[in-house]
């Protein structure tokens, strides 16, 4: 190995940059890691596997060997939380990096159940968990949104299920990984995807239950966001009454198992046709009831002697009409009485006062030939005609002309 640089007319052989890198990782010595069994398989008594960071994405590759592989867990599987000690390993040949396992065992219980109590504290007193953000499942769902995991048993019970119950509902499926690392990535994708789609109106997540590391995925602090956040009612069908995701607190209703679920979301055909028919019979027993009872009512009416003989009320009624007519017509004579009296006093007035009372008293009216009534005697020279009213009929006559009043008219002249 030289410490010379290497240039571009010097470059290091491969050789040389394997063995330095080698060198480096060597003396990092060995360290304790946490984190989750993404891969696990054995091969001549060694095994292979990959180990994942359970809050970030990274990845490192492990390697058992059969020596050590005796002193491990006999229950250790993919999926599973460990803490390992591990020592970084370069291996030149293939220019790749695993880490040698020489201690796993499983992630502490109490551990990990301090960590998700923190989480659910933390959750709740967000509000995430409060009954009154929970929303109510449709009555009868067209199309249940279904997350669970590719020919699953899961899968099975709930689609039976639900369609012995109303055959007619419909599913949209989505497929998902339902333990191990891709739990967290697929089901919240997959949540986003259905919530997203206006024909669901339900969304149901299931799996068959699993031992409590198999189902931390679902206790992710990311996915019961996503959860919490969709508008449309989730249901949580992933484990048994004694598992509790945190998924199970957020959802809106949760199921103990698939079939639980699928009988909570989907009423039964058969029971709501019984239900239907049920109260169809209360309702025709009630209008039953009620016509009986006014038919009843009728019957008491009619027999009431009021109703028996009606005669009665015309004839009061006829006696009552007789007085108001009567005075009636006594309040109308007087009122026409009274009327007729004041009509005469009227016109015995408009006849004293009237100039045709004046000519009845001998008196006559003198009018020039334009009609002009005559008030003075210089009106009406000598010779002009005149044309006197009297009180029946009319002269004609000549003025004799104006003469004093202290001159008496000229006699005529007496016959012999």
């Amino acid at each position: 190995m030289t410490d010379a640089p290497s240039t571009v007319d010097a470059p290091w052989p491969v050789g040389l940059l394997s063995a330095k890198i080698k060198g480096y990782i060597d003396r990092l010595g060995t360290a304790w890691v946490e984190g989750e069994i993404t891969q696990w398989g054995g091969s001549g008594g060694n095994v292979y596997g990959k180990l994942k960071d359970v809050d970030a994405e990274a990845t490192v590759s492990f390697t058992i060997w059969s020596s050590v592989r005796g002193k491990l867990p006999e229950d250790l599987k993919q999926g599973d939380r460990v803490v390992a000690l591990v020592k970084p390993n370069y291996w030149v040949k293939g220019g790749t990096l695993t880490m040698q396992v020489f201690e796993m065992r499983h992630v502490g219980l109490g551990d990990l159940l301090e960590r998700l109590e923190r989480l659910r504290t933390q959750l709740a007193s967000e509000g995430l968990f409060a009954l009154e953000r929970k929303k109510r499942l449709p009555f009868l769902p067209h199309c249940i949104g279904l997350i669970t995991g590719k020919d699953s048993d899961a899968e099975k019970d709930v689609k039976r299920n639900a369609q012995l119950r109303w055959p007619a509902v419909r599913f949209r499926t989505v497929h998902t990984a339902v333990q191990g690392e891709r739990v967290v990535g697929d089901v919240t994708a997959a949540l986003r995807t259905l919530d997203a789609d206006p024909e669901v109106d339900v969304i149901i997540v299931a799996r068959g239950g699993g031992d409590f590391q198999n189902l931390l995925g679902f206790s992710d602090e990311s996915l019961v966001r996503t959860a919490a956040a969709c508008s449309t009612p989730i249901v949580s069908a992933i484990g048994h009454e004694a598992d509790r995701p945190l998924l199970d607190e957020v959802a809106d209703l949760r199921a103990s198992t698939p079939t639980d679920a699928a009988k909570r979301v989907v009423p039964d055909v058969a029971e709501e046709l019984l239900r239907v028919q049920q109260a169809r019979a209360r309702l025709g027993l009630r209008l039953s009831g009620m016509l009986n009872t006014e038919i009843d009512r009728l019957e008491q009416l009619r027999s009431r002697p009021v109703l028996t003989n009606s005669s009665w009320i015309v004839d009061s009624r006829a006696e009552e009409l007789g007085r108001y007519l009567d005075r009636g017509t006594e309040l109308v004579t007087r009122v026409l009485e009274k009327a007729s009296t004041r009509t005469s006093e009227l016109r015995a007035q408009l006849r004293a006062l009237s100039p045709q009372a004046t000519l009845d008293r001998g008196y006559a009216i003198a009018q020039s030939p334009d009609g002009h009534v005559l008030r003075a005697a210089a009106d009406a020279p000598k010779g002009a005609p005149l044309t006197l009213t009297l009180a029946s009929g009319t002269l004609d006559a000549v003025s004799a002309g104006a003469r004093h009043p202290d001159k008496p008219a000229k006699q005529p002249a007496k016959r012999k």
